[in-house]
């Protein structure tokens, strides 16, 4: 089985970006070689939220359809949510509060508890997946979290 990276919104917000953006072409060229290589690229729903909803608010049309393309350039790199990674990702929020360690305000959705929830209930082998990202300060308590920069092909 290949390496799968599952993209947070650091990443995938980057992907939406013009051409002239020079850290965005940076990051498209990153992707590039990890398909090159066989990699398998993942979209969790909760990082498709993150991105989508910033890019409605401010009515970038032509980067959200630059994320529907990339979302649907493969019918598999969309992980939609599910009842079980819900579930997963309230006993994860739980755990980490009861332990003092929260990662986002207590009021907050948590994005990055239901992005690893998912991910755990996924049936992806912890093995094989990394998570790409920007700040990789919560969800690797986790699982394996690397700034995307820093994931070699």
């Amino acid at each position: 089985m290949s390496l799968t990276i599952a993209l947070d919104a650091g990443p995938l917000g980057l992907l939406t970006q013009r051409k002239d953006h020079q850290e965005a072409e940076a990051c498209r060229q990153w992707l590039a070689a990890h398909l090159a290589g066989g990699s398998r690229i993942l979209v969790p729903a909760i990082a498709d939220y993150e991105v989508r909803r910033e890019l409605l608010r401010a009515g970038k049309a032509s980067a959200i359809a630059r994320l529907d393309a990339f979302i649907h350039a493969r019918p598999d790199r969309y992980l939609p949510p599910t009842t079980e990674g819900f579930f997963k990702g309230a006993e994860l929020w739980a755990k980490i509060r009861n332990e003092g360690l929260p990662t986002a305000h207590d009021t907050a959705l948590d994005a990055d508890v239901l992005l690893v929830a998912h991910l755990l209930t996924s049936g992806i082998p912890a093995e094989k997946l990394i998570v790409a990202t920007t700040n990789t300060k919560h969800i690797s308590r986790f699982l394996d979290a690397r700034h995307w920069q820093s994931i070699a092909v």
